[in-house]
């Protein structure tokens, strides 16, 4: 008889992972970045403020390939 674990059971709905992304982020005092079809390529960036923008990212690699910042440029401002 197979058991499914905690885990599985919260991958079987993956539509929550953007949320608890944005939770995390907003907790940590982070800018949380999320990406749209119809966007066209950009990404949205959405602050603890609740302030909304289309902008372009950049990440920064260390020296062993490890992400360890995001650059982001402003197109647009939503709100």
């Amino acid at each position: 008889m197979k058991t499914e674990s905690i885990v599985d059971k919260l991958l079987e709905n993956m539509v929550n992972m953007d949320e608890l992304g944005k939770q995390l982020a907003f907790e940590r005092g982070h800018a949380h970045y999320a990406q749209f079809m119809e966007d066209k390529g950009y990404w949205r960036k959405e602050l603890p403020t609740g302030e909304k923008f289309i902008v372009e990212i950049e990440v920064l690699y260390d020296d062993k390939g490890m992400p360890r910042d995001i650059k982001d440029t402003i197109i647009k401002r939503l709100s």
